[in-house]
């Protein structure tokens, strides 16, 4: 299994119920840094700020507010955005079964492994050769993190591709980007095609790589073996606690602020 399931429940299409997890299938590529004070290299905290009182603001003291206006905002309490959020499932529910060719790339945002839990083995590769002979995929819905995604299931393998799909209303339109329509030139169009003809090869993913990472990865080696890294000062234990707790409080209501986006 490529990592550890980050949620459990069932697959289910009309009689069938199969106990799956749900377990991540890609890792982001980019090498991340933490930003430092560069007089004692102690890493930087980020907290909310008023700039109107020039205070620090207190988790306690955070709400919601959307904006309708310059300057305008729509209050919501945590109670409001719970009565109208989904109930939680641990139920992912084909709704049809499509061509998995009808699904328009751009459509796609993340992607998930589903695996089978203890006792759903048998069912569970039925399902994926079944799906696999028939070239069918299945639309259904997620819960997760108390929202509800689209989502779209194939076979890959011998385990499940779960793909979450952006909803139609958050595709832009394209109409803004289009040239205008000229006439055609059947000599350039010609052209066009022998280069894209002899251009054309079997997609394989193990040819390419992300460069700048493999730079960036190989530059930190060097330095690691060629400097003393630098090390960040000591916080006395009491100041530490109470910044930890102030951060990790923020960074919650941040995280659930991402989340009804």
């Amino acid at each position: 299994m490529p990592g550890q399931s980050i949620w459990s429940g069932t697959i289910s299409f009309s009689l069938v119920a199969i106990p799956v997890q749900l377990v991540k299938a890609t890792e982001p590529g980019r090498v991340s840094f933490r930003m430092l004070h560069n007089k004692d290299y102690s890493p930087l905290l980020r907290k909310m700020f008023c700039p109107e009182e020039n205070v620090i603001v207190p988790p306690e003291e955070i709400v919601r507010g959307y904006e309708i206006g310059p300057d305008k905002y729509v209050i919501v309490t945590e109670e409001e955005l719970d009565s109208v959020s989904p109930e939680r499932s641990r139920t992912i529910e084909i709704i049809q079964f499509i061509d998995i060719e009808d699904v328009d790339p751009i459509y796609y945002d993340n992607p998930y492994y589903l695996a089978p839990s203890k006792g759903g083995e048998k069912a569970f590769r039925l399902l994926v050769e079944v799906m696999r002979l028939t070239g069918k995929a299945g639309v259904a819905k997620l819960v997760l993190s108390e929202r509800e995604y689209l989502v779209v299931i194939r076979s890959v393998s011998e385990v499940l591709s779960l793909v979450t799909l952006h909803y139609n209303d958050e595709i832009l339109s394209d109409e803004d980007i289009l040239p205008k329509a000229t006439g055609s030139n059947s000599n350039e169009e010609s052209r066009v095609k022998n280069i894209i003809k002899t251009m054309t090869a079997e997609f394989n993913p193990n040819k390419y790589a992300n460069e700048r990472r493999k730079k960036v990865v190989a530059l930190l080696e060097k330095k690691a073996k060629e400097k003393t890294p630098v090390e960040a000062p000591e916080v006395p234990e009491e100041e530490e606690e109470s910044v930890v707790d102030l951060v990790a409080a923020l960074e919650e209501s941040m995280r659930k602020t991402k989340e009804i986006k």
